[in-house]
């Protein structure tokens, strides 16, 4: 601890004091400065001493108290809130009179601080499942086929009186035999299968309105708008053994020909309302192929139009009916399609006369607000005061839980879209950056993976690659960001600031600050925006404080 001069002449004289009977009188020091705080300290020789604090410590000590706060508030899963405290302690460091590299101590804590805010970044994102797709349920196609494997209940006679008359009251736009294959999945739906139609019934409420408008312009039966009770029980997510998916239980294949994306953030299949409109366009489609026939359409819609066509040529007939009455021609998965279908739809238009409890719902409503960038779905439920849950059920497409990296029309609850389009405009919005690695001539995946550290499997699954696909050149490739299992602590971080790990020779890296442009740092480092974005995988001019940019190679 340092002592003033005149403080040590004082504790000399004190001792001549003592070992002389001549000394001259003690003259007490003047006081302390008031205008700054002091700090008491007991000396070496018993007396208190009082010190000038230091004020860098003090500065460092308010920069650790925000971020300390702004932890808090991300740990609470308030990710704006802990956004506005993070910047708050970085403006502590950039407002200092004299700039944040001319004090060493400073310097290192700025450092360790964007540092630290970072891995807290990357952290709250995987542990937002941001690269995590997003978990499927089981389809109700596969638990239906699979009960009906055993031994189908012979229908009642009042099952079939109840029906017969039941039609005979209920208009029905699709024709609807009352025979022992639909009666006897009617009882199978009654009994065994109770509670999961009733909960299919509940849940089909949220969409009908949609579904009947949409086969209502395309001149379709609005019967037909309960195919999905049978093919996923109206679940956007449903996932198939065979890997359909969605409400109405697309292949990729057949999806992709009617116009709905799938990429490593989106799968429109679980859109409701574009995969109805879909599904509307090919049932039409399969409807024309077979002549308005409704049972040999449907029939396809499970097995394939070319399926069925074989089979009718094969049996010499195109009478649904008779065409599955024997096993010969279509798998019985086939052959119990359309009876369980039908067997839905009279349910379904009448649900109390079959003992089904189904209470009113309103339907889905919401706004729709367009996202420009990738953006984690915390962070719009924050802006809005609303659940991260209620998001992902109102955008089922989404594969993550970030927005795509590109313009993405988001629905969000009835009045808070205006709020959103605002905190979007107002700029400093926290994108989420992903790497993007453009393949240059002789690279392949291994030795992109080597040079990311991470496995094939990854970059594949990142890139919805198969296991024989071989990149190109030009090609863009997703790179999974890894995050540290743990944020450093203090002393673990201060090390690491004053024990940086050496370069790639020629690189020259630079950390934005408050202020910066890509012009302005092009300028200062006699370069060009072009190179910059170019080294550093930019796809816009945008850049945030604290961002570590290759400048040169």
């Amino acid at each position: 601890m340092k002592f003033s001069p005149r403080l040590l002449v004082v504790a000399l004289t004190g001792c001549l004091v003592g070992c002389g009977s001549h000394a001259r009188p003690i003259v007490a020091p003047p006081p302390p400065p008031t205008a700054l705080p002091v700090t008491a300290f007991t000396g070496p020789v018993g007396r208190q001493v009082q010190l000038i604090p230091d004020a860098i410590a003090a500065i460092i000590g308010r920069v650790e108290r925000e971020f300390a706060a702004g932890e808090a508030e991300q740990q609470a899963g308030r990710l704006v809130a802990a956004r506005e405290r993070f910047d708050a302690a970085v403006d502590m460091l950039l407002a200092q009179p004299d700039g944040v590299r001319a004090e060493p101590r400073l310097s290192a804590e700025f450092e360790l601080l964007l540092d630290r805010i970072s891995a807290l970044d990357l952290q709250a994102l995987r542990e937002a499942d941001g690269f995590a797709e997003t978990p499927s349920a089981p389809a109700a196609i596969d638990e239906l086929l699979s009960a009906a494997t055993f031994e189908r209940p012979a229908p009642a006679m009042t099952t079939e009186e109840t029906v017969a008359a039941d039609l005979q009251r209920t208009a029905h736009d699709v024709s609807i035999p009352v025979n022992d294959r639909v009666l006897s999945f009617i009882e199978l739906f009654q009994g065994r299968l109770h509670e999961f139609m009733e909960s299919g019934l509940e849940r089909s409420q949220r969409y009908m309105p949609m579904i009947q408008r949409v086969f209502q312009s395309e001149g379709l039966p609005l019967d037909l708008a309960y195919v999905p009770l049978v093919e996923s029980a109206f679940k956007p997510n449903a996932l198939s053994r065979v890997s359909a998916r969605g409400m109405w239980q697309f292949m990729l294949g057949t999806a992709q020909e009617h116009g709905l994306e799938q990429n490593w953030f989106i799968d429109e299949r679980s859109d409701p309302e574009k995969a109805t409109r879909a599904a509307a366009q090919y049932l039409k489609t399969l409807r024309d192929f077979f002549d308005g026939d409704w049972n040999l359409a449907l029939a396809s819609y499970n097995a394939g139009p070319g399926r069925i066509q074989r089979a009718v040529s094969r049996a010499k007939t195109d009478d649904y009916w008779r065409l599955t009455s024997s096993s010969k021609y279509l798998p019985r998965e086939t052959r119990d399609y359309v009876p369980m279908i039908m067997a839905a739809i009279v349910i379904a238009r009448n649900p109390q006369l079959y003992g089904f409890e189904v209470s009113a719902g309103d339907p889905l409503s919401y706004e729709r607000v367009t996202v420009p960038n990738a953006l984690d779905l915390k962070i719009i439920a924050e802006w809005i005061g609303t659940s991260v849950d209620e998001l992902r059920e109102l955008n089922p497409e989404l594969r993550r839980t970030t927005t795509p990296m590109a313009d993405h029309e988001l629905k969000v609850p009835v009045g808070t879209a205006a709020t959103i389009t605002s905190r979007l405009s107002a700029g400093d919005v926290p994108f989420v950056r992903f790497n993007i690695h453009t393949v240059k001539r002789g690279e392949t995946l291994a030795s992109i993976a080597r040079k990311y550290k991470v496995t094939q499997n990854e970059l594949r699954a990142a890139n919805d690659l198969s296991s024989r696909t071989r990149v190109r050149s030009n090609q863009e490739l997703m790179i999974p960001t890894r995050t540290s299992p743990a944020l450093p602590t203090m002393s673990a971080s201060r090390s690491a600031v004053t024990a940086a790990p050496s370069r790639p020779s020629g690189a020259v890296t630079y950390r934005v600050q408050r202020g910066d442009t890509l012009l302005s740092i092009a300028r200062r480092f006699d370069t060009t925006v072009g190179l910059i974005k170019e080294l550093n995988q930019l796809r816009t001019d945008k850049i945030n404080v604290g961002d570590r940019l290759t400048v040169k190679r």
